[in-house]
């Protein structure tokens, strides 16, 4: 049992995603000496569509003490604004009732905005991690408006510490403790391709690929077709994949269906991944394919191929295993035309060493939080 004046620290979770980058420094948090952790579940964790992933945060042995449950379907931007409103109203009971130091988010999802909004009028502190990043759509209006309502803020990059900075924050309370998606891949042992491989059936002396391509909120009534050009794309190079199931945003409903209906035997679709797998996976295959943050970011500790696909991640930071490419088939069938089986990029990556819970854990554990952190001004 932690001390009664241990710290607080309150974590919300929407996604298998964000969990899954969270994991490591969630559970370095639980058990650092004067930091206690609580989590709250809601979103995709809590529909058996995505898997009911909020089973994972108790495997991991950490404190669930809520879950707010939301309406996801249909798959809409009115729905995504309808679920923001209904989190506010429950994060504000469930915020009261445990009455956390810091209540910590992550990224750009509407769950964190929702539990920002709560927390500020709570006067709770709030404390964002991967703001300042750049990524175009709807994301990166939420990512920086989340950034506004927070007052700590642990950045993956020193640019993205810059922007953090330049949307007037306090430089004082602007870390760089790189991703934290990073923590649990840099020092895992990995296994050979073919080891890793040898259970998906897949023939080995053929490539083999990572497909995760989700919705554009502004580009929902073209989700499908984009989907079935990285499906028939993967088919007409003759590449074998697994293929993750979107998340829960607008579009999400017509990119399910496209791939679903999808009868090429040579791609496995996965509703959920356990984050060991995942990692294992991107590690070995040789390409990932789509529009996920995990290519942008994780995959280049592994040096593996990302074809990043369309405008999701349009901005961001990119490491040298990243080729962009547009939602267009051809072109893709292309690249992946070019690659080969085992082929790995030079190993570097921008978004850290895999250090970052030792970052953020220091901070939480160690840096005043008084009344005056929560009377934010422009530092201009």
């Amino acid at each position: 049992m932690m001390p009664s004046d241990a710290r607080k620290i309150l974590y919300v979770s929407g996604t298998r995603a964000d969990f899954g980058l969270m994991r490591s420094t969630l559970c370095r948090i639980s058990a650092t000496p004067g930091l206690s952790l609580e989590v709250v579940a809601t979103g995709m964790h809590l529909d058996p569509t995505f898997g009911e992933t909020w089973r994972e945060i108790e495997s991991a042995g950490l404190d669930l003490v809520a879950q707010i449950k939301v309406t996801l379907s249909p798959a809409t931007g009115a729905t995504m604004a309808a679920a923001i409103g209904t989190m506010i109203g429950e994060f504000v009971t469930v915020f009261q009732r445990r009455a956390p130091d810091v209540v910590l988010v992550l990224g750009d999802r509407g769950e964190m905005l929702a539990a920002a909004i709560a927390a500020i009028h709570l006067n709770i502190p709030v404390a964002h991690i991967h703001g300042g990043e750049r990524s175009g759509t709807v994301d990166e209006s939420v990512r920086h408006a989340i950034t506004k309502l927070a007052h700590l803020h642990f950045a993956a990059t020193e640019e993205a510490r810059g922007r953090i900075i330049a949307l007037g924050e306090n430089p004082d309370h602007v870390f760089v403790s790189g991703a934290p998606g990073l923590d649990d891949i840099v020092s895992r042992k990995t296994p050979s391709r073919d080891e890793a491989l040898a259970g998906y059936g897949f023939d080995l002396s053929r490539p083999v690929g990572l497909i995760l391509y989700h919705p554009v909120l502004q580009e929902a009534g073209v989700a499908a077709r984009n989907a079935r050009a990285v499906l028939d794309a993967v088919r007409s190079a003759g590449w074998q994949a697994v293929a993750l199931m979107p998340n829960a945003d607008a579009g999400s409903e017509e990119v399910r269906a496209a791939f679903t209906d999808d009868t090429n035997p040579d791609i496995l679709k996965r509703v959920h991944l356990p984050r060991d797998e995942f990692i294992t996976l991107m590690a070995t295959v040789d390409a990932m394919i789509g529009n996920s943050s995990s290519g942008i970011i994780e995959a280049a500790s592994f040096g593996t191929p990302v074809l990043n696909i369309g405008t999701r991640q349009n901005l961001r930071e990119r490491n040298a295993n990243v080729q962009d490419l547009p939602d267009d088939g051809a072109q893709i069938t292309q690249a992946l035309a070019r690659l080969s089986v085992g082929y790995r990029c030079p190993i570097h990556n921008v978004y850290g060493d895999g250090s970052a819970a030792d970052k953020i854990c220091q901070v939480l554990a160690d840096l005043p939080i008084g009344p005056d952190i929560l009377n934010k001004v422009l530092r201009y």
